[in-house]
C-alpha cells in the first residue's frame, strides 16, 4: 500500500498518521455536536479531547511494547515510532479511562457521562485509523486464499510482502462503523447514564475477539496456548462491561442512579 504519502526536504508525511489524525478529528467533530445537545460548552469537549487524545496513544503504546517486550528491549528507541503504527486500541480504552476518572473527579462531572459522550468518538476515530493500518501494512493478517485477500508489495510496508493476506485492519475498520452506527442509534433512547460507554466496550471487545482470530502479525501469544494478550485484555473488558450493564439497568429500573 502506501506508508508514506510524500516528502518535502526531511520531512515526510505518514499515511498512519495522518488518518489517526483525520480520526480524531472526526470524533471531536461529532463529540462537539453531541456535547452541544447536553449543554456542553465546546471548549470543555477540546481540553478533554487534547487529554484523551494523548492518553490513548500513551495506552494504546505501552499495551503494544507489553505484547512486544524482545523486539523493543534490544530497539527501544522504536518505542518512540508511533508513526510506524504499532498501537493497541484496547490499551488505548484502558488509558483513557483512567485519565477520564481523574480528569472527572476533578471537575466534578461523572465518569459515565464522559464516557457516553465520547464513546461513538472512539468507534469512529478507530474506524478511520485503521485505514491508516491497512495503508501502513501493520496489524496485518494471516495468509488467506479468500477472494478478497490482499497482497502488500510496497518495500515500506510493515506487512509481509508478496503474500495474499486477510485485509484484518479493514475487519476492524469496517466493525468501528458499525459500532459507531449503532451507539448513535442507542442515543435516542440512553436511558441511563453509562448504556452508551458499556455498549461501546460490549461491542468493541466482541468484534476485536473475532478479528483477532484472522491477525498474523507477532500477538504476544501466552505460553502453551493459542491465546493472545490483546484477547485476554479484550475477555475481561467484555466481562466487566456486561456484569457493570446489568448493575445499572438494574439500578435504574429500581429507580437508583448510577453512582461515578
Amino acid at each position: 500500500m502506501f506508508p508514506d504519502l510524500f516528502s518535502i526536504g526531511p520531512v515526510t508525511i505518514h499515511t498512519y498518521g495522518l488518518f489517526v489524525a483525520i480520526g480524531f478529528l472526526a470524533g471531536l467533530m461529532v463529540t462537539v455536536r453531541i456535547a452541544r445537545t447536553e449543554g456542553i460548552p465546546a471548549q470543555q469537549v477540546m481540553d478533554m479531547g487534547f487529554i484523551m487524545i494523548v492518553s490513548a496513544i500513551v495506552g494504546s503504546r505501552i499495551m503494544y511494547i507489553l505484547i512486544n517486550p524482545t523486539h523493543y528491549f534490544h530497539r527501544p528507541l522504536e518505542i518512540l515510532k508511533i508513526w510506524q503504527g504499532g498501537l493497541v486500541f484496547s490499551g488505548g480504552i484502558i488509558g483513557v479511562i483512567l485519565v477520564m476518572a481523574w480528569y472527572g473527579r476533578r471537575h466534578g462531572l461523572s465518569l459515565w457521562k464522559i464516557g457516553d459522550l465520547w464513546s461513538p468518538a472512539a468507534a469512529l476515530g478507530q474506524a478511520v485509523g485503521r485505514i491508516g493500518c491497512f495503508m501502513a501494512g501493520c496489524c496485518f493478517g494471516k495468509p488467506t486464499d479468500v477472494n478478497w485477500a490482499v497482497v502488500f508489495t510496497h518495500p515500506q510496508s510493515l506487512a509481509p510482502k508478496h503474500i495474499p493476506l486477510h485485509p484484518t485492519q479493514l475487519y476492524h475498520s469496517l466493525s468501528g462503523f458499525i459500532i459507531f452506527g449503532i451507539l448513535l442509534a442507542l442515543r435516542r433512547k440512553k436511558g441511563f447514564d453509562g448504556r452508551i460507554l458499556l455498549w461501546f466496550l460490549i461491542l468493541h471487545s466482541t468484534a476485536r475477539l473475532l478479528v483477532e482470530r484472522f491477525r498474523g502479525d507477532l500477538r504476544g501469544i501466552l505460553p502453551h496456548t493459542q491465546t493472545t494478550l490483546t484477547q485476554v485484555v479484550a475477555v475481561g473488558i467484555l466481562i466487566g462491561a456486561v456484569i457493570t450493564l446489568l448493575i445499572l439497568k438494574t439500578r435504574a429500573e429500581k429507580g437508583h442512579h448510577p453512582v461515578s
